[in-house]
């Protein structure tokens, strides 16, 4: 299924648990970008196989992305630089706009860029003393050489994901942020699953492919 499929579906989920939720901005950019990332993050895994369905308009949309990422990124670094002034709620709209980006692509540079993104993650949640952040950043720096469809596409990683977004919604106070990753990432291979290739839901322990209609 499409990048931009997956991509729409997590926004929208990410508008209704703010919509439900938030009753401040700064808290429905988390439940957007926790819902968003999380609906593309199983394609984390590469090679990516979405670069071969992206269209003119997917493309300038993702560069446009790209755009936005690097102006968020240098707003990040010049507020901290002259006002030491670390604003969170850029930082996590800047990797929303980053990933749809990456995941696209593919190959070495793609996922060494990706792996990068998750070892400074791993390092600032140990640095913050948010263990999450590390578990988030330790998925990211594996997940971009494993298999396609594969361990990032199984119940596992799912439990795995909404246990990482637990603790961050236990620490920074947010109710239903979890609920709205994890919704984001069952999104994503709920939608696989209706298509032709399917999903191992159950791999490693089993190589059955999950997929409607069943055949």
């Amino acid at each position: 299924m499409k990048g931009s499929t997956h991509l729409a579906i997590g926004c929208a989920i990410g508008a209704a648990a703010a919509g439900y939720h938030a009753f401040r901005l700064p808290d429905s950019v988390f439940y957007l970008a926790a819902a968003a990332i999380s609906s593309l993050t199983p394609d984390l895994d590469g090679p990516s196989m979405l670069s071969s369905r992206i269209g003119k308009a997917s493309k300038a949309l993702y560069r446009a992305m790209i755009t936005l990422a690097v102006l968020l990124c240098l707003l990040v670094v010049f507020l901290y630089a002259r006002y030491q002034i670390f604003h969170i709620e850029l930082t996590v709209a800047a990797l929303c706009a980053l990933f749809p980006a990456l995941i696209v692509k593919e190959g070495f540079l793609r996922n060494t860029m990706v792996s990068l993104i998750g070892l400074a993650l791993v390092f600032a949640g140990l640095s913050w003393g948010m263990l999450w952040t590390s578990g988030f950043g330790l998925f990211i720096l594996i997940a971009p050489w494993l298999k396609h469809r594969g361990l990032t596409h199984t119940i596992w990683a799912l439990g795995i994901w909404y246990m990482l977004s637990r603790a961050m919604e236990q620490q920074l106070n947010i109710p239903g942020l979890a609920i709205a990753a994890g919704a984001g990432y069952a999104s994503h291979l709920i939608a696989d699953t209706l298509t032709a290739s399917g999903v191992k839901w159950l791999y490693p322990l089993t190589r059955f492919t999950f997929k409607l209609p069943f055949r």
